[in-house]
């Protein structure tokens, strides 16, 4: 979605010029990906981090445009609201201390980030769903200035033709609608890219579907929407109907959703995926290039596919394949459900297991994707999102027994070596394993979440005070801890 374009709204021609060049960068994708040697290189990471900024309540503080303008630091972008920026780390090498120089470049960004920020009496709050969010800070007047989002919004707009509702189950159910996509920069996460040779894409993508369930369950932050305590991570639930294009969505289940955990296990490669939300999704954005892909690939060259990486970006699978030109090309696993918070060293230990478990469990994703259905894997993912450390997740015995039932915490800890061996092949070194995989072990044990930190202090607050006040106060206790760096599972309660 990072392609830029001077225009909001676009005529039924560029639609079908648009879906014609879809097909042909296609193809050019299939003739890169066939090429001996194409993508092959040392695996490496890299981190997308979406922040909230507040103001001296806790309110959410529209000045993303002029906080941005305090700071020249390049890893820092503007969001789809205006109470929204990202991010963006420098990719490191897996071997060695990876996880140890991602913190360092995160910590070194959101200094940078806080002191502009400040600048402006506001503050930077990384937590999943801001608590202090009303409906207020989500009508079409949030979103950022910019034709980028404008034409998003109308691209989803024009195909679903009403309002996006919104209807989640939980402790305190929510129903409510909202007029735009802003309801989108209520979500904010962290998401990990992980490069993989394409000739381990396939493996390598199906035991991230299978590794993301456990990691979530142990990594939710985000209890709380508009005062309603929902799901351990409702970002999930949310989401998905913050940008859902059918316009009768329940009824009309035949038709995917654009965010979503997947259609089946991939059998092939890479491909595969980009071929997907072609043919599953509609275009939203037709902004259309110079570049003739298929002139480009038959050439030698490596393609840009500009309008394929734009559309594909205008889908949002939890787990989504990357294509980038850079450097000769490669391929990225975009690992997208993860929130953002609690600290620095929360997120940077999630990725740490999870990136691990997709290392360790990637020499058996064969064997284990037949003991276990895609149905099973998404079940997963929806359990943990719901009911994080408590969940009860499905998991396949390697051995080909049938799959079982294991509690999320203690799932956790049996993959806990598998997550290690798997760094350590990849030249981890040791000492940086151990330092990240026990900030897991410890969260693991203790079941304290930044979710259910969140939610045990809600409910002691909401004893004498209301939705506002409890929701203000959870984020001034939230987010000194927040900054401090403390992990979760060492917070008290106040």
């Amino acid at each position: 979605m990072g392609a830029s374009t001077d225009r909001d709204h676009f005529d039924e021609e560029e639609f079908t010029r648009f879906e014609h060049k879809l097909a042909q960068s296609l193809r050019a994708l299939r003739a890169v990906l066939a090429r001996p040697g194409f993508g092959v290189g040392a695996a490496s990471l890299g981190a997308e981090l979406e922040l909230n900024l507040v103001d001296k309540t806790g309110a959410a503080d529209p000045i993303n445009r002029a906080v941005l303008a305090g700071t020249v630091d390049p890893r820092i972008t503007l969001e789809v609201d205006r109470f929204n920026l990202e991010v963006n780390s420098r990719p490191v090498m897996l071997a060695g201390r990876p996880f140890t120089a991602l913190a360092a470049d995160l910590d070194d960004a959101l200094v940078e980030l806080r002191r502009s920020a400040a600048g402006h009496g506001a503050g930077v709050v990384a937590v999943g769903i801001l608590p202090t969010l009303t409906e207020a800070d989500l009508t079409s007047a949030a979103m950022t200035d910019g034709k980028r989002y404008r034409a998003l919004s109308a691209g989803l707009k024009r195909l679903r033709q009403s309002a996006f509702p919104v209807r989640i189950e939980g402790r305190d159910p929510l129903v409510t609608s909202f007029d735009d996509v802003t309801l989108e920069g209520a979500n904010t996460s962290f998401q990990v890219h992980l490069r993989v040779d394409p000739s381990e894409f396939a493996r390598s993508f199906n035991a991230a579907q299978l590794a993301i369930a456990p990691v979530l369950a142990i990594a939710g932050n985000s209890p709380l929407f508009l005062g309603h305590r929902l799901w351990d991570e409702t970002r999930v639930a949310l989401f998905r109907q913050s940008v859902d294009d059918r316009m009768f969505a329940e009824t009309d289940d035949w038709r995917p959703s654009r965010v979503s955990f997947g259609h089946g296990w991939v059998r092939q490669g890479a491909y595969e995926q980009f071929a997907e939300s072609v043919a599953l999704h509609a275009p939203i954005l037709p902004v259309l290039g110079d570049e003739d892909p298929l002139a480009v690939a038959q050439a030698g060259g490596t393609p840009e596919l500009r309008e394929l990486r734009l559309h594909h970006g205008t889908t949002w699978p939890w787990t989504r394949a990357v294509y980038d030109d850079a450097g000769g090309g490669h391929l990225r696993i975009e690992l997208r459900a993860l929130p953002a918070g609690p600290t620095t060293v929360d997120m940077v230990a999630n990725a740490a297991f999870l990136v691990g478990l997709v290392c360790g469990l990637r020499d058996h994703a064969d064997e284990l994707v037949v003991g276990c259905t895609f149905g099973q894997a998404r079940r997963n993912f929806y359990e943990a999102a719901r009911h994080g450390p408590d969940a009860q997740l499905l998991w396949p015995d390697a051995a080909g027994g049938p799959v079982r039932p294991l509690p999320a915490r203690e799932l956790c800890a049996r993959l806990l070596p598998v997550a290690h061996a798997g760094l350590t092949r990849h030249g981890v070194q040791s000492d940086e394993i151990t330092r990240w995989l026990d900030i897991i072990a410890e969260r693991a044990l203790s079941g304290r979440t930044g979710a259910r930190w969140q939610a045990r202090l809600y409910d002691r607050l909401r004893e004498r005070q209301t939705v506002p006040e409890a929701t203000r106060a959870l984020l001034a206790h939230y987010r000194p801890l927040s900054e401090e760096g403390t992990p979760v599972a060492r917070w008290d309660l106040p």
